[in-house]
């Protein structure tokens, strides 16, 4: 069974002591690879270094909207240069976030279409955040798209059918975190069965979010992957292999990992 965590914060804290047990643990339930995903310029730069130095990870680099008020403009500078490794498979943690208010939105704004042009220019997707701010998100792809597409993943997708069914035909894929295995996560699994098999993908956001029945452990680890897997394929009435196998290639596709651009 091989299984794709596309979104975890390897860089973090909570990892720093042990990330090799972390790996191996990870390995040792089925993960054959993990994107790690920036957030500042240092963390980054930090996904980037695992990235060099564990086969398994891959890098994901950008500011995340509610940092962007601490970045100043040659951090952005260096996120472009640190883009263009051959590890980084995508540009981001980036988007827009209404709930928290650590940064103006007119800010917010102004860094993701940075990092949509970013992503055009390195033909490298977008992991996109968004926090009760989906029609401003849908907005501000609707007009940075190019010839009818997006390339992007939006990242632990708790948002409206309408809104999935709009970045689907934009060509985006949808990415669902240990939140679908919460109990009261149904309105999410009923989601969950109308995203097309080939557009779907699975992550652990970790070191937050721990799948049910692990929700309190800390720090959540791309080795409770299996957890919301198994979950998911439930919900779309298929074997933990299929579904595994399938959301391996999607992640592989949408990261361009085995190709000539990886």
């Amino acid at each position: 069974m091989r299984l794709f965590d596309t979104h975890a914060h390897l860089d973090d804290q909570q990892f720093r002591d042990d990330i090799e047990q972390h790996l191996s643990e990870a390995q040792s339930t089925g993960v054959v690879g993990v994107t790690s995903i920036g957030t500042t310029l240092a963390s980054s730069r930090r996904c980037v270094e695992l990235a060099q130095e564990y086969p398994a990870v891959y890098a994901a680099v950008g500011i995340h909207p509610n940092y962007c008020h601490e970045a100043i403009e040659s951090d952005w500078e260096s996120i472009c240069k640190l883009a263009t490794n051959h590890r980084v498979v995508a540009i981001g943690e980036t988007g827009l976030d209404r709930y928290w208010d650590y940064a103006s939105f007119d800010l917010q704004q102004t860094w993701f279409a940075r990092h949509i042009e970013l992503s055009y220019q390195l033909q490298k997707p977008l992991v996109i955040h968004q926090r009760d701010c989906e029609s401003d998100i849908l907005m501000m792809l609707s007009k940075n798209q190019q010839n009818g597409k997006v390339l992007g993943i939006m990242h632990s997708f708790c948002g409206s059918l309408e809104a999935a069914e709009q970045c689907l035909a934009w060509g985006m894929y949808i990415s669902f975190s240990g939140m679908v295995t919460f109990k009261k996560s149904e309105t999410l699994r009923e989601l969950v069965r109308k995203i097309p098999l080939d557009r779907l993908l699975i992550e652990t956001d970790s070191p937050y979010l721990a799948p049910h029945p692990r929700r309190s452990q800390r720090p959540n680890s791309p080795a409770l992957l299996p957890l919301t897997a198994v979950c998911i394929a439930d919900v779309r009435g298929m074997s933990i292999e299929e579904l595994a196998e399938l959301t391996t290639n999607n992640a592989l596709r949408v990261f361009g990992i085995g190709t000539s651009s990886s």
